[in-house]
């Protein structure tokens, strides 16, 4: 295996993983944002401690984190317990027709 297919295959993994759990990359980048944003913030911050701010900062990130976690978890559940039985209704009932 060369070193262009191995990177190849490691993009397909990574693409593949995105596709399943569509909120991993969402969550991440509004972690890095959010830390991005309070990090440029940082010299505005006027009488506020820099403690306190950086506990802003992290509670901000780690909420939109729980929150893209939580919404992943959602359209997962949604997928398994919605989409999956009525694909498979539809499956069921396109098997009785071709069999009459």
């Amino acid at each position: 295996m060369s070193a262009v297919e191995y990177d190849d295959n490691e993009e397909s993994k990574f693409l593949k993983k995105a596709k399943e759990n569509p909120f991993v990359p969402v969550g991440m980048a509004g972690f890095f944002a959010i830390v991005a944003y309070r990090l440029m913030k940082l010299k505005q911050r006027g009488d506020t401690k820099m403690s306190v701010h950086l506990i802003h900062m992290r509670v901000a990130a780690q909420g939109f984190v729980v929150g893209a976690m939580t919404m992943g978890v959602i359209y997962s559940m949604y997928k398994d317990y919605v989409l999956k039985p009525a694909e498979a209704q539809k499956a069921l009932e396109h098997k009785a027709l071709e069999h009459k």
